[in-house]
Order: structure tokens, then sequence, then C-alpha cells
């Protein structure tokens, strides 16, 4: 895997993976509605940036709900991640329930029409199935 480091700050971290050609994308620990709408911002920036369609979203690390957001996240974000291009997001949950619960309602409040968008429980299925598409 030959990654290319785009962003890192203390909420989240974004590498370009050539070997793949999408975006892979670590959240970090604590999150709330200010972290996550800058990193999906740094997200969409980067997303456009390398001119990609696929992402893999990582949130094994995330240990906070950050359902706040979640509104936004579906209503908002998603919709103008597809605008850029998305067609294809791996989304790796977090083992809390909380941050889970999070993802599920972001995912609730997504138009029915736009990218695939997948939840896994192992980053090495969502990978293979990214891969896939």
């Amino acid at each position: 895997m030959a990654l290319r480091l785009l962003f890192e700050s203390k909420d989240i971290t974004i590498y370009y993976d050539y070997t793949n050609e999408w975006l892979h994308v670590e959240w970090q620990k604590n999150q709330d509605m200010e972290s996550v709408q800058a990193g999906a911002g740094k997200m969409l920036e980067c997303m456009r940036q390398e001119q990609c369609h696929k992402v893999l979203n990582d949130n094994r690390l995330v240990e906070t709900m950050w359902s706040d957001a979640s509104e936004w996240g579906g209503k908002v974000w998603l919709p103008a991640m597809a605008e850029a291009g998305l067609q294809y997001f791996a989304w790796v949950y977090s083992p809390n329930l909380y941050s889970r619960l999070s993802t599920d309602l972001t995912l609730q409040h997504a138009p029915a029409v736009g990218p695939i968008v997948f939840t896994f429980d192992n980053i090495d299925t969502a990978s293979a199935w990214l891969r896939q598409m």
C-alpha cells in the first residue's frame, strides 16, 4: 500500500492510497460537531484535489459519540461529497457503541440517491469490497 499523507491533525489523518486510488481516512479518539465538520471538510477538499471516487473511512479509533453532527453529515456533507465525485464509501465502524450509533444516524439522514455507502466491522473486508468497486 503506497500512501501519501495529505493532511494530519489531532482529530483526523488523510492519505491518498496510490495502489488503490482512494482516500484512506483515519479518525482519532474524541470527536464532536466541530471536529467532524472540520475533518469532513478536509476530506472533501482532498477528494477534489486527488480527483478520486472512493473513500476508505476508518473510525476504529473513535471513542466518543458524535451524533450532534449526524444530520449535517447526512444532509450536507455526503451530498457535497457525491457532487465532488464520490461513488463508493467504505465506512469502518468504531468498536464504541455510541460512535457506531452516530455513524448509523448519519446514514439515516443521507439521501436515498447518492454514493454507495457500506459499513464494516473489519478494515480488511472494507478494503476488499472497495477494491472490487
